[in-house]
């Protein structure tokens, strides 16, 4: 059984003192199926990793983190790229969408408000229904593959990463009101760039930078009704069928 760090040996945190990322998190402890917690120090979410410190590097080492999942796009991916000693790669593009619907909207000559922003972030998020599931199919796969320690994020780890978090955690049977709270975390840990979208009014860079329950619901929304919940999403459209998730929940949380 694998040890964890000295310095979370009793009580393992959820948030992780990284100083090049703001939003690297640990989705253990939460409660799955049969009442068994999510193993620690074995499935992270996090923003872009191209700014991790050396420092960074030495306490990903000593978390055990052994794949990168990048669910960014072409263009994010080669302006932030990394490589980290050890550190398998995985790039499984999502194009960011809702960046250029901004744009599209503001060559109208519309400014930009608060509303059109949540409308245009749940459209991102049908989107990763239907338009992205081979994606997360993938990341399925590769969970199925190995239970190395692994990290799967974007560029500010709350949407794409979000969505992802959600399905793993769902599919290890945690309740869909915890789910989202682990959604909701985002906004108490992500910090901004400096300088980024500093051409759109704030109100505007608040919903775009943070993440709202109707965004994740808007998704889930989908699952239900397209495709009669998260279960025969997972089975049928994800390819994680029953034996698949029981191999998954094998892996990934703790034995009672």
């Amino acid at each position: 059984m694998q040890q964890h760090p000295p310095t979370h040996s009793t009580s393992p945190t959820r948030s992780l003192p990284f100083t090049g990322v703001t939003n690297f998190r640990d989705l253990g402890g939460y409660t799955g199926h049969g009442g068994r917690p999510v193993r620690w120090r074995r499935l992270f979410r996090s923003d872009h990793l191209a700014g991790l410190t050396p420092q960074d590097q030495a306490l990903l080492a000593e978390l055990g983190v052994a794949r990168a999942v990048d669910f960014r796009g072409q263009a994010e991916s080669a302006a932030h790229a990394y490589a980290l000693p050890g550190v398998a790669y995985h790039p499984l593009a999502i194009e960011p969408t809702v960046i250029q619907r901004a744009l599209d909207l503001q060559r109208t000559g519309r400014q930009l408000t608060a509303q059109d922003a949540v409308g245009l972030m749940q459209e991102t998020y049908l989107g990763f229904v239907h338009d992205n599931a081979p994606r997360f199919a993938e990341l399925f796969r590769l969970l199925l593959a190995s239970d190395a320690p692994t990290v799967f994020h974007c560029t500010a780890g709350k949407d794409r990463t979000g969505f992802a978090a959600a399905l793993i955690l769902l599919a290890l049977g945690v309740p869909r009101d915890v789910v989202m709270h682990d959604y909701l975390l985002t906004n108490a840990l992500y910090q901004r760039p400096p300088g980024m979208g500093s051409h759109a009014p704030e109100e505007v860079l608040r919903v775009l930078w943070r993440v709202q329950e109707e965004f994740l619901d808007a998704a889930l929304h989908m699952v239900d009704n397209d495709f009669g919940g998260v279960q025969p999403y997972l089975v049928d459209v994800l390819g994680v069928d029953a034996a698949a998730q029981k191999e998954l929940a094998g892996r990934y949380l703790q034995a009672v």
